[in-house]
């Protein structure tokens, strides 16, 4: 019989969130984080023997019942669970407090799956981690909402069949190990797509004319203006081409060198009057306040953090109080939040620069969803940057200080001013008739942007719009005289679309209702580490293999990386989440399909493929008759010259083969760089035996600078009898890998005759007589003497270390493994154990660690920026999982210790029966 105790169990995601909310609910509260989920969908081949024949055995979702799903507990998560029932026992109430997202829901669930409490459970959600919001949400509790829960598993069903059943497709005819998803290929496509633009772009170059002018007598008011027609004809721009570099537009003028430069010179000598002034208001109103999407793309353009890295650094900020819950559609503020903007932006900036009323933002984005406020500060009343300057450091403070910043302008006034455009003309002495037009933006009263400034995408239309903002024009008026300080002619080239950013990616993600706040950052994660992109500094370049496989999905399933379709897909999820569809009606539409509706099911799709040409799928066009393969060990390219053309000048020569040369692609070359001249110099180089260096002077061979698979190297070139030796007679030539920082272009002779030299006699060991000698090796350089090694810190040493400091290292005391390296950064005490906190470089990768527990670094974890709040929450993450445990490696053993037992055995019965039979 249990006895009450009064106590409530509470379970959040993770341990930042567990120990801040612990200490708001006090004494008779227990929180515990689940560290994430608990558990998924195994692999199939995780699955019991049992079961692999069976209707999981496929996808671990048996999709001819209901689509029911199998889960099962991570490995890592067991303990954690036993730890989570311990605690349940002595609890008389369970509250799920998982965030207030389907995600969120959906981890509420699998608990409830799994815990299979016997108290009362309750569903506690909050938007902010404050103490009011806490302790207020303790008691207002619901109960859980099984539709976000159904519209959640949805998803992770629907996800698992899309991959299981379009995965294997790119397997058998791209290449083994790929992977398609149902939102990370439509956003492969679109970086594609991009790139494909780029491709087809031809630049088309245009002139124009500026010139400075000023009223007559009055240089001090000189203004700059640009030529705008010519003859009552609009001068072309960048706009007016196509990506063809064809003019697109009838009534332009497109002006060549020639013509511009013959205008200047006209104008400097012609007489110059205003013709137009006009003048206008200027208004502009403050952008909403952030939702994941605009705060991603913000953080990207302002702070330079990926997409990942600014939720992870936000989701810090929730998780200790700071700001609102980071995953949001919604551009709502509470009627608290509005009045603690308001009333921010009065004390800070004047009663003038906050509105009569508060502004409300509605969203606009496509399938926006989830009934969150905006992201905004934490509270009732917002803390400053300054406020929280003492607390919060590098990345937070920084992200904290964007999403105050763009809080309390969204509730403060337009900035206003007024716009003036002026427009000039002249008559040139050969009869044309040229306008010139200027504009200037004055700013009387900057509002909003007293506080803050969206960024914007595009940085050369961003600097044109300041330049406006700032430019003055002089009081002119029709008829005014000007005088012509300067005009000059003004060459320019259109240039092709941007490639995405990730900041751009998201924006046009959500434009096209792809994916949710939730899926942005790892979707743009995943395409990365999937190696269909690559970064260029902040641009987004897609790799061949993403062609080859977009390739493949347009042409076979082009319903899938559809974008219309895909954000369908959102739609349907929503009416799930809303109850106005069934999860396991529309879970057999998309994979069963639907005769009534004529609606074709994933299933049909993969089974009806027809035959797909692998090596078409790979292969990329690029002019010429060169064409890029995406083949197993990377991309090449590759041109067939026609039999009777010689395929080193294109003449033709008697006795060609037509025969195909081929090289390798490197990835500093993008998909728009890969022209056919660009092609041929890679098939040259690739054609080209080497560059040979000289002679060595002591054997009088040739030393050859070559481009390998494994990187540049040095060799000697063999004489004729001696490379024909077989067997053991064969003689290999001394061959030398380039040191890292050398260059394959730039080596000498000098340098290449000392690589060959390696490995080099150093000394001798004056006690043992053993040589020291220097080498280079897999894991870099070192000393070698006898079956003692010792490591060296450059490469360079090799070259130069004296027998004096060779013997000097060797008296040191012998170290373990390599030397060890001074850390990365120093973050303080760990707050859980109070042992200092050092990021250090490891085998593995750069980690922090507490001389206890090592927690590797994520991948957007600068080791050089790293707090020590993010190094105790990584910290703290792995103490939660608590040891790794290689249970599966010991069956394995047991097993083959079990087989050994029986096979010997059976063996003694063979023997003794032949034994018996004698």
């Amino acid at each position: 019989m249990s006895t009450s105790t009064g106590r409530r169990l509470v379970i959040v995601e993770s341990p930042a969130k567990a120990k801040t909310i612990a200490g708001y609910l006090g004494k008779d509260y227990d929180v515990e984080a689940s560290v994430g989920h608990i558990r998924d969908l195994p692999n199939p081949s995780e699955l019991p023997a049992e079961m692999k024949k069976g209707p999981y055995g496929k996808f671990a979702v048996d999709v001819d019942n209901g689509f029911e799903a199998y889960y099962v507990v991570d490995p890592d998560k067991k303990k954690k669970v036993a730890e989570l029932k311990r605690l349940l026992k002595d609890a008389d109430e369970l509250l799920l407090a998982t965030d207030e997202d389907r995600e969120g829901e959906a981890i509420a669930w699998h608990l409830l799956e799994v815990l299979k409490p016997k108290v009362p459970v309750k569903r506690m959600v909050f938007h902010e981690i404050t103490k009011e919001a806490i302790q207020r949400a303790a008691t207002e509790t619901r109960d859980l909402d099984t539709r976000l829960v159904d519209a959640q598993e949805t998803r992770r069903i629907l996800d698992r069949l899309y991959g299981y059943e379009v995965s294997p497709v790119l397997w058998r005819k791209v290449r083994q190990g790929l992977s398609a998803g149902r939102v990370q290929s439509v956003a492969t496509r679109m970086v594609v797509e991009r790139e494909r633009e780029r491709m087809a772009f031809r630049k088309a170059s245009y002139w124009d004319v500026e010139g400075d002018f000023s009223p007559q007598g009055s240089p001090g008011q000189a203004f700059t203006a640009r030529l705008s027609a010519v003859d009552a004809k609009r001068v072309a721009t960048g706009r007016d081409f196509d990506d063809t570099g064809q003019l697109k537009g009838a009534n332009v003028v497109h002006l060549d060198e020639a013509t511009a430069h013959a205008i200047a010179e006209g104008v400097r000598a012609a007489a110059v009057s205003v013709t137009d002034v006009q003048e206008k208001p200027y208004t502009r109103r403050p952008s909403a306040p952030f939702t994941t999407s605009t705060l991603q793309q913000e953080a990207s353009r302002k702070l330079r953090l990926s997409s990942k890295n600014a939720m992870r650094v936000a989701q810090r900020l929730y998780e200790n109080g700071y700001i609102t819950y980071m995953r949001t559609d919604s551009t709502t503020l509470s009627e608290a939040a509005l009045t603690a903007a308001r009333s921010q932006a009065r004390d800070l900036y004047g009663a003038e620069y906050v509105p009569d009323s508060p502004r409300r933002y509605e969203k606009k984005v496509k399938n926006a969803q989830e009934a969150h406020e905006a992201i905004r500060p934490a509270g009732d009343r917002f803390r400053t940057p300054a406020q929280v300057a003492g607390e919060l450091r590098g990345e937070e403070y920084a992200l904290y200080e964007l999403i105050w910043k763009r809080t309390v302008a969204s509730q403060m006034a337009d900035a206003r001013g007024s716009t003036a455009t002026v427009k000039l003309g002249a008559t040139l002495a050969d009869g044309r008739v040229v306008e010139f037009s200027a504009s200037g933006t004055v700013i009387t009263f900057r509002g909003f942007l007293a506080a803050y400034e969206e960024g914007r995408d595009d940085e050369a239309v961003a600097r044109a719009e300041r330049a406006d903002e700032e430019r003055r024009l002089p009081k002119l008026s029709t008829g005014v005289a000007l005088e012509v300080l300067r005009a000059e002619a003004d060459g320019h080239e259109t240039s092709p679309p941007a490639r995405y950013t990730e900041a751009t990616l998201v924006k046009a993600m959500e434009e096209k209702g792809i994916g949710r706040p939730s899926t942005y950052a790892a979707t743009v994660g995943t395409i990365q580490d999937r190696g269909y992109v690559r970064t260029r500094g902040s641009a987004l370049i897609p790799t061949w293999l993403a062609f080859a496989v977009t390739r493949l999905l347009e042409e076979h399933f082009p319903k899938l990386v559809d974008y219309d379709f895909t954000a369908a897909m959102e739609e349907d999820l929503d009416r799930i989440a809303n109850g106005d569809e069934g999860r396991v009606a529309w879970l057999k539409r998309f994979y069963f399909g639907d005769e009534a509706t004529s609606i074709e099911g994933l299933r049909a799709l993969v089974d009806d493929l027809g035959e797909i040409d692998a090596r078409g799928i790979s292969t990329i066009e690029i002019g010429d008759g060169i064409v890029v393969r995406v083949g197993r060990y990377g991309p090449y390219v590759e041109e067939t010259v026609p039999a009777g053309v010689d395929a080193a000048t294109g003449e033709v020569a008697e006795g060609a083969s037509g025969e195909s040369r081929r090289a390798t692609i490197n990835d500093d070359v993008a998909p728009d760089e890969m022209t056919p001249e660009k092609a041929r110099e890679l098939l040259e180089a690739a054609a080209d035996d080497g560059r040979v260096l000289g002679q060595d002077p002591e054997t009088g061979r040739d030393i050859v600078a070559k481009a390998g698979r494994y990187g540049p190297y040095v060799t000697e070139v063999l004489p004729e009898d001696l490379a024909n030796l077989k067997g053991k007679s064969k003689i290999k030539p001394r061959t030398a890998s380039l040191f890292k920082d050398m260059d394959l272009a730039t080596l000498d002779l000098e340098t290449a005759l000392k690589l060959l030299s390696l490995p080099r006699v150093v000394g001798k060991d004056p006690e043992s007589g053993e040589e020291i000698t220097a080498q280079n090796g897999r894991y870099g350089p070192y000393l070698k003497k006898g079956t003692d090694s010792r490591s060296l810190q450059a490469e360079a040493q090799l070259f130069t270390i004296t027998e004096e400091e060779a013997l000097a290292i060797y008296a040191q005391p012998k170290q373990r493994g390599r030397a060890a390296a001074a850390p990365l950064k120093e973050l303080g005490d760990d707050p859980v154990s109070g042992k200092p906190m050092l990021v250090k470089d490891g085998r593995f990768g750069p980690y922090v660690t507490d001389g206890e527990t090592n927690a590797t670094l994520r991948k957007d974890d600068d080791p050089e920026s790293i707090t020590p709040e993010r190094g105790a929450e990584l910290l703290a993450e792995k103490r939660a999982k608590g040891p790794t445990t290689r249970k599966r490696a010991a069956k394995k053993t047991a097993a083959k210790k079990t087989t050994a037992r029986k096979t010997t055995a059976r063996k003694t019965t063979a023997k003794k029966a032949a034994a018996k039979k004698a």
